[in-house]
């Protein structure tokens, strides 16, 4: 699986890439068709301290492609939720997939 990252108002962060390709990684391991994930990380100014940091995911698979957005206080929490948010959309679409 091939991992992109794109930055909008925000620096390029190491740690963060390695937190966001670990999660994925274990995304890949229960869904292994995936083939490529878009990773877009941007910093929103805000009247909320709770939103703000903003992390888009979208994942190439055969089909249509996936997508899931987050904003919260820091991009972990953002990124998280992006990813649960993926994981739900994928066992939806293998459970469809099952059935024919």
């Amino acid at each position: 699986m091939e991992i992109i990252y794109e930055y909008d108002g925000v620096t390029a962060s190491e740690r963060l890439e390695s937190y966001t390709e670990e999660k994925l990684k274990k995304l890949h391991t229960k869904f292994d068709d995936i083939i490529r994930a878009d990773v877009f990380l941007k910093q929103e100014n805000t009247s909320s301290d709770e939103t703000g940091m903003i992390c888009n995911i979208r994942l190439s698979l055969p089909g249509p492609r996936i997508f899931a957005e987050a904003s919260n206080q820091n991009f972990e929490e953002s990124v998280n939720e992006s990813i649960s948010e993926l994981q739900r959309q994928l066992k939806k679409r293998k459970e469809k997939m099952k059935t024919y």
